[in-house]
């Protein structure tokens, strides 16, 4: 038998059973006897049986696949800890399911329409979507033809069935009332793009900060990579070279910003405080170590999981909504 997978009708006559019986215990039924099942799982063990997943998906209406599916470029994906992190999440929650993890990468129109086409219930079991822009109307599409949908992040103008986010704009207040409390009196904010809820919302907690203490602002925007954050802080410079502080809505840009006033002969934190928010890998070490807040794209991976485990299985969760609640890590350069 080397080379060529047993059957199902190999592993019957092995159990001493008919087909349908060895179908039935490979599709989980609870129709079957436990002599009959012990029979069957003791042939499959012996013949090193490997059921067909498309037979299998035939009978059960269930593919066990998920997919991610990441708005983002691949350069963005492998180079940024928190997309590891919310890969790390959830592959630690659906490695005792069974169901198996596929990754997509939309980093085009095109590829976002071929994708829309092949996120199907023929092809996916349930859809995770992270990094969304704007209006975005594949989590509702997905939704209307029957493909459990649950999104890390909320962005602007959707209200989707099930989402995991952090308490974004509480986290950014953390950061820059931690700035006034150290006596910074010119911030300036690193912003992430205004078509994402997390970069209106970082912003936003930025703002509300400010007005409560009477502060001016100063803004500049990046898009959530470092070389976004270098361009950003010479903005800013340029702008005001007065400004005694940065906020950087990630940790990518505020260590963009670090290389920056490094460059500029400004002492972290002598001249210049600085506070990002992620409290990536990176943060510890970075030259001074990196005051940041602390999110957990883990955290957020595993729950996002949880979430479209059980509304595959057909549970309606008791919480949709997951808003996780950051906390401000306290190190050198702030």
């Amino acid at each position: 038998m080397a080379g060529r997978r047993p059957t199902l009708e190999e592993v019957a006559a092995q159990a001493g059973v008919g087909r349908g019986t060895v179908s039935r215990v490979v599709n989980g039924s609870p129709k079957v006897s436990e002599q009959a099942r012990e029979a069957v799982l003791k042939a499959i063990d012996e013949l090193g049986y490997v059921p067909n997943r498309a037979a299998r998906a035939l009978v059960t209406n269930r593919t066990d696949t998920v997919a991610l599916v990441v708005a983002e470029s691949d350069q963005r994906l492998f180079d940024e800890p928190y997309f590891a992190g919310i890969i790390r999440g959830i592959s630690a929650t659906l490695g005792d399911t069974g169901l198996q993890l596929l990754l997509a990468l939309a980093r085009s129109p095109a590829e976002y329409a071929r994708l829309e086409h092949y996120l199907t219930p023929q092809h996916v079991d349930g859809v995770l979507l992270t990094s969304l822009h704007a209006e975005d109307p594949l989590p509702g599409r997905l939704e209307a033809g029957g493909v459990p949908t649950v999104l890390g992040g909320r962005p602007p103008g959707l209200s989707p069935v099930s989402y995991v986010d952090v308490d974004n704009r509480s986290g950014a207040r953390l950061a820059v009332e931690h700035l006034i409390g150290r006596g910074r009196r010119r911030i300036a904010a690193i912003a992430g793009p205004q078509d994402m809820g997390v970069g209106i919302d970082r912003l936003t907690g930025y703002r509300a900060a400010l007005a409560e203490a009477g502060l001016p602002e100063l803004v500049a925007y990046g898009d959530f990579s470092e070389a976004s954050g270098i361009a950003a802080a010479e903005e800013l410079l340029a702008r005001s070279p007065e400004l005694d502080a940065v906020f950087a809505a990630d940790d990518p840009m505020a260590l963009g910003a670090l290389r920056v006033l490094r460059r500029h002969g400004r002492a972290v934190p002598g001249d210049v405080a600085v506070v990002g928010f992620d409290d990536s890998a990176q943060a510890p070490l970075s030259d001074p170590p990196l005051t940041t807040v602390h999110q957990s794209a883990e955290e957020m991976g595993r729950e996002m999981a949880r979430l479209l485990v059980s509304r595959i299985g057909g549970e309606t969760p008791a919480d949709p909504v997951v808003i996780l609640q950051p906390h401000l890590v306290v190190r050198e350069s702030a």
